[in-house]
């Protein structure tokens, strides 16, 4: 049946017209309403095996779109393999004043500035408590700004979560909290990730943990950041989160706005962040490769980067509901194209 889907690019272009942010919470409220198509797309040249959780195909939705875990289970719907809920912070908290969300249309970008708004760890939880959704959720955790303990935030949150998703994401990347990609560094990162181990082997056992960078690092923090990876056995990277530069290239008026940039201009940087990690630690760690995928191109280019499973969601907001099942059918044509029977096969096969 072909109305939800026309109904949902409908609304896709009523939501063009509204400011970033508000356009944002209805698209949220629509799908939770259960205005958007349903697609279960999973084909087993497309299903992949990451981190001991089987995902019926590589496109996930990137964290920040579902940021309370609202309508995760409709997003689904779309025909993402994974959804990644949160930031989730342990205290609700408003985030940075308004206007924090900004279009860049020109350059099929947007710059944020959210910082962490979410409704806070115990209403994620009730609410995926609540659900029945089957397919595969993870949770982004993140720590809030006045926090006198940030490490201990990611530890509550894996507290919290605990056996309600399928895997835990720690954020330490996000530049819209002061500070907090400080965490990055040699030391406090590997004391980071042994209490987030620590607490998953208490409360939630088998969980794995990504972590979720930046794409703003030295050769230095490359090194730090594979090194402590492999030191802890992380269970995935995610390359990465939005950048604080901005390209020459930018056309829009909003591009001197401060906040994370997201979309077209952050693929060429992140794609060579992603292959340059899986040349480091190809094999050892599974990589999740993030930053402005717009087509089945872009997401397969991931892929032949050494990226395991993918993360969009700007791209969604330009290009509308059906952009997932454009993305894997372009997906099994590549596939074909290059002789090849499923998509692990092309994970680095053009990382060289």
């Amino acid at each position: 049946m072909k109305t939800p889907m026309v109904l949902a690019n409908l609304g896709s272009k009523i939501m063009g017209l509204a400011d970033g942010e508000t356009a944002h919470r209805l698209t949220v409220r629509m799908l939770k309403a259960g205005f958007g198509p349903k697609r279960t797309i999973s084909t087993p040249c497309l299903q992949m095996r990451v981190a001991g959780i089987d995902f019926p195909n590589p496109l996930g939705l990137a964290a920040g779109f579902d940021k309370n875990a609202e309508a995760y289970g409709a997003s689904l719907d779309l025909g993402f393999g994974f959804v990644e809920i949160g930031a989730v912070t342990p205290r609700p908290q408003p985030g940075n004043d308004r206007p924090r969300v900004f279009r860049l249309r020109a350059d099929a970008a947007i710059i944020n500035r959210y910082g962490f708004n979410n409704d806070g760890l115990d209403i994620v939880a009730a609410r995926l408590k609540a659900s029945k959704c089957d397919g595969v959720i993870g949770a982004n955790l993140g720590a809030n700004k006045d926090s006198e303990d940030r490490t201990q935030d990611y530890v509550t949150g894996v507290k919290g979560l605990a056996g309600l998703v399928d895997f835990f994401t720690v954020n330490i990347s996000s530049p819209n909290t002061p500070g907090l990609r400080a965490l990055q560094g040699r030391d406090v990162l590997e004391n980071l990730i042994r209490r987030v181990h620590a607490a998953r082997d208490e409360y939630a056992a088998d969980t794995p943990v990504f972590l979720k960078i930046a794409p703003d690092i030295t050769d230095e923090d490359k090194a730090d950041i594979a090194e402590t990876a492999m030191k802890t056995a992380l269970q995935g990277l995610i390359v990465s989160n939005t950048t604080i530069e901005r390209p020459g290239t930018l056309q829009s008026e909003c591009a001197h706005e401060a906040g994370g940039l997201s979309g077209a201009p952050l693929f060429a940087q992140s794609t060579a962040l992603l292959r340059e990690f899986y040349a480091e630690i190809g094999g050892e760690i599974p990589l999740i490769g993030v930053g402005g995928i717009s087509s089945a191109r872009d997401a397969y280019e991931k892929i032949l980067a050494g990226a395991s499973l993918v993360q969009l969601y700007t791209a969604l907001v330009y290009q509308g509901p059906s952009l997932p099942y454009r993305i894997l059918a372009g997906l099994q044509d590549f596939l074909k194209s290059d002789g090849l029977d499923k998509i692990s096969d092309a994970v680095g096969a053009g990382a060289h």
